[in-house]
């Protein structure tokens, strides 16, 4: 019985990870690579999705919930899961490894992210291009974004190969392989988007570089 839970738990933990945190994260990445034009068209467009029908409840049990029930969930994961090199090999091993790294980092710098921008607004404070900018003039808050947006981005994607796995997507050692590669292109793709947008509140001349 109690193993019949821990694997319930385990799918809707992946699966969660994917719909909607994953795509919420996809979402997220588009709506700050709009800097890249310039301060007036991030702000549409982070206003467009402030003023979304019934947001508050997208962002309670669309959002917030899925993502505690991730992040929680995924520390317990983190804390008592052993490698298993025998099973996955050298290279997937590491992945399990960084999988793990990065979920603690991502949850750290998510938090930190809600706090910065979301917990401000609701004392008053304005999301948009310049409160972002005036984050990201620290150096210390530039490096800290660099490194949680890159870590969130990984945890993401080399989480869509476990999802696959998992949901009985790729069963197969060739379709195993064929996903590394696709989730990959995924990351250096998601990466590419979400440096351009740090760098666009820097100077959005960087982001063109």
């Amino acid at each position: 019985m109690a193993g019949n839970r821990e694997f319930m738990n385990r799918k809707l933990h992946s699966l969660l990870g994917v719909i909607p945190v994953g795509l919420f994260l996809v979402q997220h990445l588009v709506i700050n690579h709009f800097a890249t034009r310039g301060a007036s068209a991030f702000n549409q467009a982070s206003h467009f999705m402030e003023n979304l029908p019934f947001r508050y409840f997208l962002e309670i049990f669309i959002i917030f919930i899925p993502l505690l029930y991730h992040a929680i969930y995924g520390l317990y994961i983190a804390f008592q899961a052993r490698n298993n090199v025998s099973h996955y090999g050298f290279f997937r091993n590491w992945m399990f490894v960084l999988q793990r790294v990065t979920g603690i980092i991502t949850l750290i710098f998510v938090v930190w992210h809600v706090y910065e921008t979301r917990i401000q607004a609701a004392f008053g404070a304005e999301v948009n291009y310049n409160m972002m900018a005036d984050i990201l003039s620290s150096p210390f808050m530039l490096v800290f974004y660099f490194v949680g947006v890159i870590a969130t981005i990984f945890h993401f994607a080399n989480g869509l190969w476990s999802f696959a796995v998992s949901w009985g997507i790729t069963v197969t050692p060739r379709s195993q392989v064929i996903s590394t590669y696709v989730t990959i292109g995924i990351f250096f793709a998601l990466t590419w988007v979400g440096v351009r947008a740090i760098l666009a509140f820097i100077n959005p001349e960087l982001a063109n570089i």
